[in-house]
């Protein structure tokens, strides 16, 4: 197979496309045609080669072939396939920002999603371990670890070197990786009133009235982020409700392949999401990754299914809806203090939402106030940053991102996902700590 790379067509004006996911088609599945694309797409991958700083997948597989004996794809075992496919963890950089030959162009490469294929037919086939499993199942962990009793033990565990090196035999998570903290008092319990969306103004997309899907990590382990962002949007006459009664939003079991309980939170999400959306409500969710899944990842994989479409079509990003309120002319700017200059790693399920600088606009908007935008990976995405199996592929991943924020000498340092968050502060190891966006944006208002 040849790997000289052609030129897009000339004269071709066509915007980017994304295809459906065509998960419930039996060529899907399909192991032999499965083996033949990814042949076709890595033969043609390393002959670009312009994805190589991205992510450990890239390097993975230029390393197959330089090793190997005929230096070219042909010369790799393609069981060393599967190696590629364990290293990339769906940040989706590099079909949204680097490869030039994504659909419409004639070679129709979606590198994110045909590293989906595989793991989901991997999964399908062997399963995972039990420490994958569970892992990717925030949400049952999650109400587990901070029921009253057990929250002080759990993080007491989390902090403890012998506990942590038992965890990194059962569960494989790095003893050195830093895990979060659970919280008793949950999102819901910190905000038990919801407005009535009665009084709502709208304003050009936005209707003036948001359910928070409130996500796990933001229920149990960061509620805080959850409170500021209510108390902004309420301080700026957005009605506000808490989707209460909710699954995962499906992207940890995306992201190991497990396309089968997608599915099921899906069933058990649209029907409370599509209900708040023919009321009238907006949707918005604090974590970019769980606003990829309902805003990207979903509508690809029920491209049918008028409710999915419907939530997508409702969905925004916190400081995206905030901007649309600003130029409107109905975001507050009784700043109360300035906030120095702020290091912001932009979160890569925010920037792959093609939304642009929203956050940094809004910061901005704050008198004294500097915004560094920092446009590298964290190398975290959920478990791949804890694992240990990749967590000093992760740590690797980090070091520009961490090099950047010293060099800022930034009075704060934050990204919207506060997991990739907590991970660069804990590479920097100088006790610098990552605030959410929110939060540094309710410090200026002095709320």
């Amino acid at each position: 197979m040849s790997s000289v790379i052609k030129p897009p067509r000339e004269g071709s004006l066509e915007a980017p496309t994304r295809h459906p996911i065509d998960w419930k088609s039996p060529d899907f599945w399909d192991e032999a045609a499965l083996e033949r694309e990814l042949e076709r797409v890595f033969d043609l991958c390393h002959g670009c080669r312009r994805c190589v700083s991205l992510c450990q997948a890239f390097p993975t597989l230029f390393d197959l072939v330089d090793d190997s004996p005929t230096m070219e794809l042909d010369g790799v075992d393609k069981q060393d396939y599967r190696k590629v496919v364990e290293q990339c963890y769906l940040c989706d950089l590099c079909y949204q920002t680097k490869c030039p030959y994504i659909p419409p162009h004639e070679w129709n490469i979606d590198f994110p999603h045909l590293m989906l294929r595989a793991k989901a037919v991997a999964f399908r086939k062997e399963g995972a371990p039990l420490s994958a499993r569970l892992l990717s199942n925030t949400r049952t962990v999650g109400r587990l670890a901070s029921i009253p009793v057990v929250v002080e033990a759990v993080n007491w565990g989390n902090r403890n070197g012998t506990v942590r090196s038992l965890l990194e035999k059962t569960l494989s998570v790095h003893r050195d990786a830093r895990v979060p903290e659970y919280h008793s008092d949950t999102a819901d319990k910190r905000i038990p009133e919801d407005d009535d969306g009665a009084a709502a103004q709208p304003a050009g997309p936005t209707s003036g009235k948001v359910a928070v899907f409130v996500t796990c990590y933001g229920r149990y382990n960061h509620p805080q982020m959850v409170e500021d962002l209510v108390a902004v949007y309420r301080h700026n006459g957005i009605a506000v409700k808490l989707i209460r009664h909710n699954q995962c939003c499906g992207m940890p079991k995306m992201e190991l392949g497990d396309l089968d309980s997608v599915d099921r939170y899906k069933q058990a999400n649209l029907p409370v999401l599509a209900t708040a959306v023919r009321e009238g409500w907006d949707i918005v969710t604090p974590i970019p990754s769980c606003t990829l899944m309902l805003r990207q990842e979903l509508p690809l994989m029920y491209p049918d299914d008028p409710d999915v479409q419907a939530v997508k079509a409702a969905m925004f990003d916190p400081f995206e809806y905030l901007m649309h309120r600003h130029t409107a002319g109905l975001l507050r700017t009784d700043f109360q203090q300035g906030l120095g200059k702020v290091a912001w790693q932009v979160a890569c399920h925010q920037r792959v939402q093609n939304i642009g600088p929203k956050t940094r606009q809004v910061l901005e908007l704050v008198p004294d106030t500097e915004v560094t935008a920092i446009e590298r990976c964290s190398g975290h995405d959920g478990t791949y940053g804890v694992k240990r199996a990749s967590y000093a592929h992760a740590r690797k991943i980090a070091k520009p991102v961490e090099n950047r924020v010293r060099q800022s000498e930034a009075a704060h340092f934050t990204s919207d996902c506060v997991m990739a968050g907590a991970h660069i502060a804990h590479g920097l190891g100088d006790g610098t700590a990552a605030e959410h966006p929110i939060s540094l944006l309710r410090r200026a208002y002095g709320i």
